[in-house]
């Protein structure tokens, strides 16, 4: 098993970007802090022999993501858990009110998970079209094509008079 003193360090560099990342995904705060701590022990597990050195913010991510897609899965057969006042994305400082945020917000929580994943990834995280392929094991025009798709269903939903995306 790993130092404690190793882990803490990871999770203080990482954790509250991985965390931003699986409320992203799950749009459930509850769930997303089950995932990233699932993250750590699977890491403490996996590195119980071996350097740390391998260790990388991207090697957590793409095991943070095959955990919430993970339980995704287990979920649709169950009941859907409102996302509540979960906040997908940080308040602006730029120009958006608060009430626009939490309208990209609720947006954002209707798009299908894939493609809220790329366009947080692209947005974001500032990923490119490759790194986000690599990352979601998909081909670059499939990661071009959700983060199309789903920045036109934000555009149509945030039109004015527009109802839904």
């Amino acid at each position: 098993m790993l130092p404690n003193d190793t882990i803490a360090a990871l999770y203080a560099a990482h954790g509250p970007r991985l965390y931003r990342y699986a409320v992203l995904l799950l749009a459930d705060r509850t769930a997303a802090e089950d995932a990233v701590q699932d993250v750590f022990v699977q890491l403490a597990r996996a590195f119980r022999d071996r350097s740390m050195s391998d260790v990388t913010f991207a090697y957590l991510a793409t095991t943070l993501r095959n955990t919430c897609y993970s339980m995704l899965r287990r979920r649709r057969g169950g009941p859907f858990r409102p996302a509540g006042q979960v906040g997908l994305i940080e308040p602006a400082t730029g120009d958006a009110s608060e009430e626009e945020r939490l309208l990209i917000e609720q947006v954002l929580r209707r798009l299908p998970a894939e493609q809220r994943e790329v366009v947080y990834l692209k947005v974001f995280e500032g990923m490119t079209f490759q790194e986000i392929a690599d990352r979601c094991g998909i081909g670059i025009n499939t990661a071009g094509s959700r983060y199309r798709y789903g920045i036109e269903a934000l555009r149509r939903a945030l039109a004015p008079g527009e109802q839904s995306c």
